[in-house]
């Protein structure tokens, strides 16, 4: 959406296999709240999510609430520093010291990752994303940190495992840049699209009308001397256009299936990049009083079904003079935690994870209206050790081939809008 939309005023044609826009990008509006299942925050000031933003004519704010909860062995925290959350949560000595101790050396890397990953005079995005990549990229989190009793453990795998890869997957320099993200709140992702994140998806294929077309599945993309070749099936019926460029916003797997003859190196790599999977859920409340998540946007749940219980209600809660009725919660399960889910039923999963609300916020199960899950097989790249060698490859040029994609970086929703620009811009270049 992000390529289409710059290259708007071009002869374009954008193909999406499923019936809706925006992939991992799912929201749907009820009422004043939406529902939410996907990417949820947004890159702030000077980014090209800003850019993307402001151009299409989108609203966003920043995150008001609290986004360092944590609920665990049946107690909820939502303020103070996180340091002291191991003395204000019941677990042994032996967690607590174990915990600050990991807590200590996270915090000093989450420090350093902020000065080496900051952008440098002269920089382009590539060169950026090679640099944050070879960040401790030679081992796991789990080794970084080292082996943990179960409570010390718990309490880092939730932000960890948010990228859909579990603390002994994704690379240590990986897991520190988690971490970053979420004690630095002015930074990185830190908005909300009013009215949720397929506002923008939306809008953007609205205004691009029949240049957008969905249920449109690319079958092959195929490189020629002045040309690209492009072919697809929509409602039973087979397709061929002839184009100068084609971006190839898809996911890695995908990518390398359907171009054709693209530059083997490039192939290579594409087949090495690694999803982890994620479930998610949304549910729509009807209370009528005040609860305990009302300031908080996120609380880390260890030990439960889902790791992380948001609540998308907060931005319009934040600007409300009396407190209105209901709210819109997501749930969010990835990696393990996800392949334990996927192949159960929408029902069975939303009673799972309504077991375990249940036993953070009594009373919960009553107040749910509706309660929708989507599943996400491929749900985000992760970066794993060695990460770091595929990105020459993955971002060389590949003659009237452009790749976009979240896995192309370490910024996820900023990743996806940030190459299919920079692709477009290349293309009108080259133009």
């Amino acid at each position: 959406m992000s390529a289409a939309w710059e290259l708007r005023d071009k002869n374009i044609l954008l193909l999406e296999s499923e019936q809706r826009f925006g992939g991992r990008v799912a929201s749907e509006r009820r009422g004043k709240y939406w529902l939410n299942w996907g990417g949820h925050v947004y890159s702030g000031a000077n980014s090209a999510t800003d850019r993307l933003l402001r151009s299409v004519g989108v609203e966003a704010s920043s995150v008001p609430g609290a986004v360092t909860g944590l609920a665990m062995n049946g107690k909820v925290l939502l303020d103070g520093r996180v340091e002291t959350y191991p003395f204000r949560m019941p677990m042994s000595w032996k967690s607590r010291l174990a915990i600050l101790k990991a807590g200590a050396k996270v915090r000093l890397a989450v420090m350093k990752y902020g000065k080496v990953v900051s952008p440098r005079p002269g920089e382009d995005f590539r060169q950026h994303q090679e640099r944050i990549y070879n960040y401790k990229n030679d081992r796991t989190f789990t080794d970084y940190v080292g082996q943990l009793p179960e409570d010390a453990d718990a309490i880092f795998r939730p932000t960890v495992s948010r990228s859909a890869g579990d603390p002994e997957e994704v690379s240590a320099g990986a897991g520190i840049g988690y971490f970053h993200l979420v004690w630095d709140k002015g930074e990185g992702l830190s908005r909300n699209i009013h009215g949720g994140p397929s506002t923008l998806i939306n809008t953007i294929a609205e205004s691009l009308g029949d240049k957008v077309q969905s249920g449109a599945t690319v079958e092959s993309v195929i490189q020629q001397p002045n040309s690209v070749l492009v072919t697809y099936r929509q409602n039973g019926k087979l397709f061929k256009e002839e184009a100068r460029y084609a971006i190839l916003a898809t996911p890695a797997p995908v990518t390398k299936k359907v171009a054709a003859n693209i530059d083997p190196e490039i192939a290579e790599a594409l087949g090495k990049i690694k999803y982890g999977p994620y479930v998610s859920a949304a549910f729509l409340t009807d209370e009528n009083q005040p609860e305990i998540w009302d300031d908080a946007y996120a609380i880390a749940t260890p030990k439960r079904s889902f790791n992380v219980f948001f609540n998308m209600s907060n931005l319009v809660r934040s600007w409300e003079e009396q407190r209105g009725k209901g709210s819109s919660i997501m749930t969010f399960s990835p990696a393990t935690l996800a392949r334990k889910l996927i192949d159960k039923s929408d029902d069975e999963i939303i009673e799972t994870y309504l077991r375990d609300i249940e036993e953070i916020f009594p009373g919960f199960r009553q107040k749910v209206v509706e309660a929708q899950v989507r599943k996400f097989p491929l749900g985000l790249a992760y970066c794993f050790p060695g990460r770091a060698k595929l990105q020459k490859a993955l971002t060389k040029p590949a003659g009237r081939l452009f790749l976009a994609g979240d896995y192309l970086g370490t910024l996820y929703t900023e990743t996806a809008i940030k190459t299919g620009y920079e692709a477009a811009r290349e293309i009108l270049r080259k133009l």
